[in-house]
């Protein structure tokens, strides 16, 4: 018998889980034919799980996501097994970090908003990665080599939830990869100061301490994410079934559909549609409650 847990996480503490709430979703699946084995909460009003059986999963997700309405409460239903899992794998820029890292360069070159243009329809899958990173590389000519750190010193900020998502699961013995379209002088500063074991990331040409306007290649794109998450599996012996995956923008989406979980995290229309899982609202602690750990197992 096949057996799957749907996870709901409220975004706000002003939206309760209660009692009421997930007695109503256990009725309606009940309604549908499925059966409930239990309902667990794994944090006092923010997070619980319905563990249940006998009805697709997709149905449930459907039967919930109707009750949920407009309410600002994420849910994700998956298979009860290999839920605690052992690689992460995830995107950086406005996924880790709350910025886009090339969008902040360009206003210190005063063409942001012509990069972050290019960069928004990169991310929805209207143009190609490589040719639309070129592009925007090329606005960048000239900068000095400083402005990468002061972008990091005063623009970059870590997503909600990033600094516990990290600390429990490598607490939990789980392998952390960073893996960027972006640029390894963030994703490396990153890595060290958040724990990841490592970073993947193209690479900005920097001659005489100014960019030149040119990657240095290969560059990396959707592909790039895809043979990273395979190349860990290998070497790691870890299942795709044991991995998690997150992300925002079209080129995770390999990365997010390889993965056993692919959570596509405020992401992009197109990434939410094809992900398997996403998370709408809340921050990347959410990540850890679909995992099923319990609210005094997450460390900061």
């Amino acid at each position: 018998m096949s057996k799957y847990v749907i996870t709901l996480i409220s975004a706000t503490p002003q939206v309760k889980l209660g009692e009421e709430f997930i007695n109503q979703i256990s009725s309606r699946i009940n309604q549908a034919g499925g059966g409930i084995i239990a309902s667990d909460f794994l944090a006092p009003d923010i997070a619980c799980d319905i563990i249940f059986f006998n009805i697709p999963p997709q149905e449930v997700e459907k039967i919930t996501r109707e009750i949920i309405g407009d309410l600002p409460i994420d849910c994700v239903v998956q298979d009860t097994a290999n839920r605690h899992k052992r690689l992460l794998i995830s995107d950086m820029d406005s996924t880790i970090i709350t910025i886009e890292c090339i969008d902040e360069i360009a206003d210190f070159a005063g063409v942001k908003p012509k990069v972050a243009e290019i960069t928004e329809r990169a991310m929805r899958g209207e143009l190609d990665f490589a040719e639309a990173l070129t592009a925007r590389v090329a606005l960048l000519k000239d900068l000095p080599e400083a402005t990468l750190q002061q972008v990091y010193n005063e623009r970059l900020n870590f997503m909600g939830g990033a600094k516990e998502l990290l600390a429990t699961m490598k607490a939990n013995g789980a392998y952390a990869m960073l893996v960027s379209g972006g640029f390894d002088f963030f994703t490396s500063r990153v890595r060290s100061e958040l724990g990841f074991d490592d970073d993947s990331a193209n690479r900005l040409e920097i001659i005489d301490g100014k960019l030149t306007g040119q990657v240095i290649p290969p560059i990396l794109d959707k592909n790039s994410k895809l043979q990273t998450l395979m190349q860990i599996c290998s070497e790691r012996g870890i299942s795709t079934s044991e991995v998690i995956a997150v992300g925002d923008g079209a080129n995770d989406l390999p990365m997010l559909t390889a993965a056993g979980l692919g959570i596509a995290h405020h992401a992009k229309p197109m990434v939410r549609e094809c992900a398997n899982a996403r998370i709408d609202h809340c921050d990347l602690t959410a990540l850890l409650y679909v995992q099923g750990y319990r609210l005094e197992e997450i460390m900061n």
